[in-house]
């Protein structure tokens, strides 16, 4: 059976840790879906699959184009989407466009936004409304890269607290879970036991309900991944001796 929103909420509940990763091919959605990953996210992380320095530059189609593939593979885990910048900023009517469009031509069941300031949280009540289930993002915010760099937020106690009552805000919009990147531990684990849904945390620490790493940076494909993600086996190194092996015997080297 497929996971639910509704389940993650319950997991919680129960204390049964949640496993999420990053998918944006078919393949690697596959494996991912056959080793029991609880959420399959096509995160705008897509940016480092298709070269770019930040995730900014990632369109909307592209997010759909990946994220179509991905579903292809999925038959168990829960598959969230992105929304990448400026799809969804401008206004709750391109909000509700955008996430529309990936519910409808991806399979997908939820949509992830970041950000949880006054007018995100009034976007986030309004497609929570319209039935299309929504993922907080707090923290560390990629998309906000030119404002706050790649440094571990939440760090002063006025941070700190900015960051909790943006994520009881966005629960009290109807996310059904949050993401907290790179905040400190501490920090996440006074989110984790004041709201009722679960987090899910990237270089938040392990107190948080779930963990989420990118995929690429798991298998050591990344060229340069966060300090806090662990690199479980080094794929970019066995690639490209296997590589150089075939190349040797395509070309007959005997050395």
């Amino acid at each position: 059976m497929a996971i639910t929103t509704q389940q993650l909420i319950q997991w919680k509940q129960q204390g049964r840790a949640i496993v999420a990763l990053t998918a944006w091919d078919y393949a690697i959605a596959q494996l991912l879906d056959a080793a029991g990953v609880d959420l399959i996210l096509v995160g705008d992380s897509l940016a480092v699959v298709l070269g770019y320095d930040t995730t900014l530059p990632v369109t909307l189609d592209e997010m759909i184009h990946h994220a179509k593939a991905v579903r292809r593979g999925v038959k168990r885990a829960l598959l969230v989407v992105d929304l990448p910048f400026l799809t969804y900023q401008e206004s709750i009517s391109q909000a509700m466009h955008s996430a529309g469009r990936v519910l409808k031509e991806t399979g997908a069941q939820a949509v992830k936004l970041e950000g949880g300031h006054p007018a995100m949280v009034e976007t986030v009540d309004r497609l929570v409304q319209a039935g299309i289930p929504v993922m907080g993002h707090v923290g560390l915010t990629p998309q906000s890269i030119h404002q706050l760099g790649l440094r571990q937020q939440g760090k002063s106690p006025e941070a700190g607290e900015r960051i909790l009552n943006e994520a009881i805000a966005l629960e009290q919009a109807g996310v059904f879970s949050i993401v907290l990147e790179h905040i400190p531990s501490q920090l996440a684990l006074q989110i984790t036991q004041k709201l009722r849904i679960p987090t899910i945390g990237i270089g938040a620490g392990l107190e948080c309900d779930g963990q989420i790493l990118v995929t690429s940076d798991v298998l050591g494909l990344s060229e340069k991944p966060p300090p806090f993600a662990k690199v479980y086996t080094n794929l970019r190194e066995q690639i490209t001796k296997a590589v150089q092996n075939y190349a040797l015997e395509v070309r007959g080297d005997q050395s």
